[in-house]
């Protein structure tokens, strides 16, 4: 990162939220990488899977209405703090459990907890970095999605054949609370943290108007009746199913299309997160980069959005492909143009609305998102044992790389139509 005199303190923020972002991912891949011992020592079928992954998304939405208000209530410090002791505790409890059902109860407290990352990372963003840096400080730590995708196939493996499936959740669980110690003692919002120089606390807040100590958040039915709000609802509906399709049935679909066998480190699902990392970083230094030339953020945005959205669509030819590096080619330019979109639609919330809403507002498009990565397994789950069942499982997956590659342009035709005569805030709700 380059030096400015202004100093650098908002990056040691950002490698925070990067890291526990990482730990996040971690601890929800892990089950996909399980999945072919666990469906043979819990004898699933891929509806049951679908039904797991269905209740962990289901309780992630529900867990975006809980902590998107509640980060904005009692600040972001706590209540990240909360979020990572609630997953990291439902992450080690996979190991205890002896039942499908059992399995389902440890994803639904995994879901609800590991919902406050997002609207907790987002907050501390629009705190900690001004807009010209946020899409860029924003695509960092949204990384830590594709960089714990990465982590999880070449360490889950190893730790099933060292170890045991069991000891893989409570390793990987365990992380949580290491990072926690860190947070607790390295984070607080600038106005009050003793390492930051006025130059970098002037810099931080150079575009952002004071707000007061005492401004209360947003309520709900005022923010759901803005355009603004709906832009990031749909931009989260349309476009989280996929991301989650990616996470919970690409090593599966590499394993029944290419013989993959997940017993071993994966490098092709490796290099698949290796490249929505780099989608990640990209998306958000090319929004930040036209607004340094000028370009107003919203109209920024908009265009990667547009840029990206069309970078997913060669994913509908992943069903031509015959040799797995081909597929894998195809599946990590999806993959990473996704990235690039999230790091993208999350930094449009902190550019809309004022800091006290950022949290309710990304809870409120969370839990959109999730409601559509809840039925998007039913989907999935019915595609894939239909055309099991027809001895042809790769024509399901065929179906599901179609969805996937006309879903961003959709979403971004919509948002285009919903910003055309949007007012700002500030107007419309009086503030």
């Amino acid at each position: 990162m380059k030096q400015t005199s202004t100093g650098n303190y908002r990056w040691v923020i950002c490698a925070l939220l990067f890291f526990a972002t990482t730990i996040n991912y971690i601890d929800r891949q892990i089950l996909g990488l399980l999945k072919p011992t666990l469906e043979v020592e819990f004898n699933w079928t891929e509806s049951d899977y679908a039904n797991i992954v269905m209740v962990f998304a289901g309780c992630y939405a529900f867990g975006y209405i809980i902590f998107g208000s509640i980060i904005d209530k009692i600040g972001t410090k706590l209540g990240y703090s909360v979020s990572i002791i609630v997953w990291s505790i439902a992450a080690i409890w996979h190991a205890f459990v002896k039942s499908t059902f059992g399995f389902g109860a440890a994803r639904a407290l995994l879901g609800l907890g590991e919902s406050g990352n997002f609207p907790a990372a987002v907050k501390a963003t629009a705190e900690w970095f001004p807009k010209k840096e946020r899409a860029l400080a924003t695509g960092i730590f949204n990384s830590g999605t594709s960089i714990g995708a990465v982590a999880a196939p070449l360490m889950v493996p190893w730790l099933l054949g060292t170890y045991g499936w069991q000891e893989a959740f409570i390793i990987t669980g365990a992380l949580g609370f290491v990072w926690l110690i860190f947070w607790w003692f390295m984070y607080e919002i600038p106005s009050r943290h003793k390492k930051l120089s006025q130059a970098e606390y002037n810099y931080i807040n150079e575009d952002e108007e004071e707000e007061a100590p005492d401004a209360k958040p947003i309520k709900w039915s005022v923010l759901l009746g803005l355009r603004q709000t709906w832009v990031f609802i749909v931009g989260k509906l349309l476009t989280d199913p996929i991301w989650w399709f990616f996470l919970f049935w690409l090593p599966s679909y590499f394993a029944t299309t290419f013989s993959l066998d997940l017993k071993k480190p994966s490098l092709q699902l490796a290099v698949v997160y290796s490249a929505t990392t780099i989608g990640s970083i990209f998306g958000g230094y090319l929004s930040s980069a036209l607004i340094k030339r000028g370009w107003k953020p919203l109209q920024a945005r908009k265009t990667t959005l547009l840029i990206f959205a069309i970078v997913v669509m060669p994913i509908m030819l992943a069903q031509f492909a015959t040799n797995i590096w081909v597929a894998v080619g195809i599946i990590s330019l999806a993959a990473a143009a996704h990235q690039a979109w999230s790091a993208n639609i999350f930094t449009i919330v902190s550019d809309l609305f004022p800091r006290r809403a950022v949290s309710s507002v990304v809870g409120i498009g969370g839990m959109a998102g999730s409601i559509g990565s809840t039925l998007f397994p039913l989907l999935v789950g019915f595609l894939l044992d239909y055309y099991k069942a027809a001895g042809n499982i790769t024509a399901g997956y065929n179906i599901l790389f179609i969805i996937c590659g006309l879903a961003y342009l959709l979403a971004w035709v919509i948002i285009q139509l919903l910003t055309k005569k949007m007012q700002p805030v500030e107007q419309a709700i009086k503030i």
